[in-house]
């Protein structure tokens, strides 16, 4: 990748925004290991879904925060704008970001014309509330292989997509592209020596520096190595997420069991001199359990 407004924008979103524009303590750089840990490099946060703590939503941001995350990713559209910001001032948790909570029932690929513009106006209006929030990226699926074929899938998210790029330009908010097991840009057939490089195409195709991929490292385990895919992805990954996974078994995991090979995806990450934000995406639970899925990310991380 050149050295293009592209890239420039893709290290800003990473060294800054994510962590500098939310106002969280920041980690000295001088503090850092020569070692492969990411301290300092990584801010924890997790989905709305995974808090199951009783009370309201400022009874909510209180405990994530307790339990030792930076930050907390919501659903848009459907968040009450006035509560969130009620609970971010009461509880000093940002809201680092959101989901498009609508994006795999109404897609971007869809055939109906009809649907696709729905599905451009669900990600406009995350855009805006995700904004009015504080938040700087909605992690976006783009669409599902069973819509089309490839070239079909592909055209129609393209175009459907950039649509949405000059809000995003002019919120400040990104669209972060989740790598997920929608049968698109991968082989959900194939086996584990599968490359990032359909992801990367894709990505550059949109060709602008608000769109970039929150990178999914469990997701994608199953077909193909995760640091390989993080060095080719480069300044693309704009935020993280994180599950288990385990190739032995074929199935998901605690983060910090499976078989990920964790030591590699932190290699990766220094390499592409990442910064920023990621996002526990597991079942959750009550404080004590989010407490654990903390701990188990400083663990992976090398943040402790």
């Amino acid at each position: 990748m050149s050295s293009s407004p592209y890239v420039s924008r893709r290290g800003f979103l990473q060294t800054s925004a994510f962590a500098t524009l939310m106002a969280q303590p920041l980690f000295s750089f001088a503090q850092e290991s020569t070692s492969d840990s990411l301290a300092g490099r990584i801010y924890k946060t997790l989905k709305i879904g995974m808090v199951r703590v009783e009370g309201d939503l400022t009874d909510k941001f209180r405990a994530v925060k307790a339990a030792g995350f930076d930050g907390i990713e919501l659903n848009a559209p459907g968040m009450n704008v006035e509560e969130t910001k009620k609970a971010i001032a009461e509880s000093g948790l940002p809201v680092d970001g959101t989901v498009c909570g609508s994006h795999w029932d109404v897609r971007h690929t869809d055939p109906d014309a009809n649907v696709r513009a729905k599905a451009l106006a669900d990600l406009q209006t995350a855009l805006r509330d995700t904004h009015a929030v504080g938040g700087h990226t909605v992690l976006l699926v783009v669409g599902h292989g069973k819509d089309g074929n490839e070239d079909e899938v592909w055209s129609r998210s393209i175009e459907n997509i950039s649509k949405a790029i000059p809000l995003a330009a002019e919120l400040g908010v990104a669209i972060a592209i989740e790598n997920v097991w929608n049968h698109f840009l991968y082989n959900h057939q194939g086996g584990p020596d599968q490359s990032a490089e359909k992801f990367v195409k894709y990505v550059d195709e949109l060709n602008s520096p608000w769109v970039g991929l929150q990178f999914d490292i469990g997701n994608h385990w199953k077909y193909g190595d995760m640091g390989d895919w993080i060095r080719a992805l480069g300044k693309r990954i704009i935020k993280l997420d994180i599950k288990g996974f385990s190739r032995k078994n074929d199935q998901f995991t605690r983060i910090s069991e499976g078989d990920i090979d964790y030591a590699d995806v932190r290699k990766a990450l220094r390499e592409i001199n990442y910064y920023g934000w990621c996002a526990a995406e597991v079942s959750g639970g009550d404080t004590d359990e989010l407490r654990r899925i903390a701990a188990e990310m400083d663990q992976v991380f090398g943040l402790s």
